[in-house]
């Protein structure tokens, strides 16, 4: 099997059978989703949507977010992992969007990566789920199946996996990938005790593959 087969075998599994897949994180604009990103670095979704309203409420616009104290935010947020740092983050993430774009989530990646506490993966989340743009965020989830399933090979980082990634995946479909790959990973093809016998994509794994022998 090629590697362009085994893309589009793999593609075609998770459209039909995961057709709506999308963020597990629940916000309502832009500015909801970018704050809720930041905070879910090595945080699960889970709790982060535990934090949210909250936070949302006492601070409902960037704008309110950009004149926060930090200890305010840190008060709302200290159940997420590294609260002090991202209380820090969001504050001057905030104060930036207000002062430079005027109170507007920047919709490209550079801009994005201006902020403060945003990085390439946190940039790709948003500009994919907000915006549909072809930007593929790799997190650890990611990063495993990838390898597991073949689709990568030999990656020795997101970026390499992300490159390797967006060559096979259509630009239109990269968005949706990006919740396929992560959800699969977060349910089924899990780190420590993948579910192989429950996984449809057997047939084409290189992981389980290499189990059988």
């Amino acid at each position: 099997m090629t590697t362009k087969q085994r893309f589009e075998h793999i593609l075609q599994w998770f459209a039909e059978n995961m057709p709506s897949a999308e963020s597990e994180l629940r916000y309502s604009n832009p500015y909801e989703l970018l704050v809720a990103v930041m905070l879910s670095a090595q945080c699960t979704d889970k709790r982060v949507n535990m934090v949210t309203p909250a936070l949302f409420e006492a601070y409902p616009t960037v704008e309110g977010l950009a004149k926060a104290s930090v200890e305010d935010v840190f008060a709302r947020v200290s159940s997420v992992s590294y609260p002090r740092s991202k209380s820090a983050h969001l504050v001057e993430m905030a104060k930036r969007v207000t002062e430079v774009y005027g109170g507007r989530i920047p919709d490209n990646i550079d801009d994005l990566q201006t902020l403060q506490g945003v990085g390439r993966k946190t940039a790709n989340v948003v500009c994919a789920v907000i915006w549909q743009q072809p930007t593929m965020a790799v997190d650890t989830h990611i990063f495993r199946v990838s390898e597991r399933l073949g689709l990568t090979t030999n990656s020795r980082s997101p970026l390499q996996t992300e490159k390797q990634l967006v060559r096979y995946i259509p630009e239109a479909v990269i968005p949706k990938a990006h919740h396929w790959l992560l959800l699969h990973g977060r349910y089924v093809c899990q780190a420590r005790k993948p579910k192989c016998d429950a996984c449809g994509l057997s047939a084409y794994c290189r992981y389980y593959e290499r189990m059988e022998k």
